[in-house]
């Protein structure tokens, strides 16, 4: 089992990204997806999560209303778009295996993360 997220870079406050987690070696219709955040000096904490049909989705509270997490099971692949970007949303990004309601990382390893850097 093996998720990889892409699509960070650099963004002005305010910006956005979409984030990208595919997936290899198994289909991604069969577990719900969530995605985390480490930023520096902090612990790995949840950031959304999304149940395998898509029409259940959680939010942290600091990211709700600018994050919005979404799949595409033909494609492999759960997004994660991010808007009105703040500074505090610098970090590695990482996708996991993890569900509604309480969206904890099931995996016992992380795959490579994406670097967010939201700076000015």
């Amino acid at each position: 089992v093996q998720l990889q997220a892409s699509g960070g870079g650099l963004v002005q406050p305010g910006g956005s990204l979409r984030l990208s987690c595919v997936a290899s070696g198994f289909s991604l219709d069969s577990t719900g997806i969530g995605w985390f955040r480490l930023a520096p000096g902090k612990e790995r904490v949840g950031v959304s999560c999304i149940n395998i049909g898509g029409d259940n989705t959680v939010y942290s509270e600091s990211v709700k209303g600018r994050f919005t997490i979404s799949r595409d099971n033909s494609k492999n692949t759960v997004y994660l778009e991010m808007n009105n970007l703040q500074l505090d949303d610098t970090a590695d990004y990482y996708c996991a295996r993890a569900s509604p309601p309480h969206c904890l990382a099931r995996d016992n390893a992380w795959g490579p993360g994406t670097l967010v850097t939201v700076s000015s």
